[in-house]
């Protein structure tokens, strides 16, 4: 019987992607994500959100790619797999935590300004058939 573990999460970007190398050279870059979530809000109970954070850890040519691209704040799509990771506390208990080793990851937000720092030109508005820019301000909904 085949099996599988997968996982898929939209959220925003905690801080700056951080790129190692292994003892062996291979590339790893860790960044984390925060997903919120909001939870309560019905018959009478207050609306509450909440944040889950993310650690997140993409490996070789794609780890070389995140750090050029992730930014802290950034709205970022990631599909991977959970890996358990073991660890000693300060009290000196084990502890264990999940990452999810990134199969793929996507940016969402489009962010001029980082685009335009690196010396590329806004993306223009594509004009309709008619030749003609649309205009978002013109939808009745």
């Amino acid at each position: 019987m085949a099996s599988m573990s997968k996982i898929m999460i939209i959220g925003n970007v905690g801080r700056d992607p951080e790129l190692k190398m292994t003892g062996n050279g291979r590339p790893v870059c860790e960044f984390s994500v925060a997903v919120n979530r909001v939870t309560g809000g019905g018959q009478g109970a207050e609306r509450q959100e909440q944040t889950d954070w993310y650690r997140i850890s993409c490996w070789g040519k794609q780890a070389e790619t995140a750090q050029q691209i992730v930014q802290k704040g950034r709205l970022v799509f990631v599909e991977g797999r959970f890996t358990p990771r073991e660890w000693t506390d300060r009290e000196g208990q084990k502890r264990t935590s999940l990452e999810i080793s990134a199969n793929d990851f996507q940016l969402l937000d489009p962010r001029r300004d980082r685009g335009e720092s690196m010396g590329a030109a806004p993306p223009a508005a594509a004009p309709d058939e008619a030749g003609a820019k649309f205009d978002p301000d013109d939808i009745p909904f």
